[in-house]
């Protein structure tokens, strides 16, 4: 699977898998869905061990503010329902448009490029967020990979279903712990 994920990535070609058996593409979803969260975990500690080692301050991040100002049932919707849908539908279908393109590797790098600078916006604008924004959406950018590769593969749905398990085993025990009034740190 890794390697597959490789080849494609050296050269991203719209092309479908042709086989449709349930049991086979949920296979391959639950090892993307993993290879994804691994990569982010790693990422993610690199960057707060950037963060501890130069001693910069992030400031606030949107998840937190989102997750202190709205009930857990907001939340669990707007990160897990509505998030998914709306930037696979954004950053993803349009993929399908450029399908028979000449240049489709730029438009599928392109829009996974958008789609991580994008999640910059869920940091507090500083000069040192600018700075390391390619370093802090490090880990939304190997997601829209991840995420593109399963939406040609297979489709949008499987895209948007990725993307809804990987937010919510990121979000779920924050959203868990509002949800049974335990301090969230």
């Amino acid at each position: 699977m890794f390697h597959e994920l490789l080849v494609f990535l050296k050269n991203p070609v719209y092309q479908t898998d042709e086989n449709r058996d349930f049991k086979y593409r949920f296979g391959i979803f639950l090892r993307l869905l993993g290879v994804s969260l691994v990569l982010t975990f790693v990422l993610g500690w690199s960057i707060r061990g950037i963060q501890v080692i130069f001693d910069l301050d992030f400031g606030k991040h949107a998840v937190d503010d989102f997750i202190e100002r709205f009930s857990f049932l907001w939340v669990l919707l707007g990160t897990v329902i509505a998030a998914p849908i709306l930037e696979e539908l954004i950053f993803r279908a349009p993929l399908r448009l450029f399908r028979k393109k000449r240049r489709f590797s730029w438009f599928f790098y392109g829009f996974t490029l958008i789609f991580g600078f994008y999640h910059i916006t869920n940091f507090e604008m500083r000069p040192t967020i600018l700075l390391l924004s390619p370093v802090l959406v490090a880990p939304q950018l190997v997601a829209g990979i991840i995420l593109g590769y399963i939406r040609i593969r297979f489709g949008l749905l499987w895209a948007i279903a990725l993307h809804a398990c990987y937010n919510l085993i990121l979000v779920g025990p924050v959203i868990l712990a509002k949800a049974l009034n335990l301090p969230i740190s």
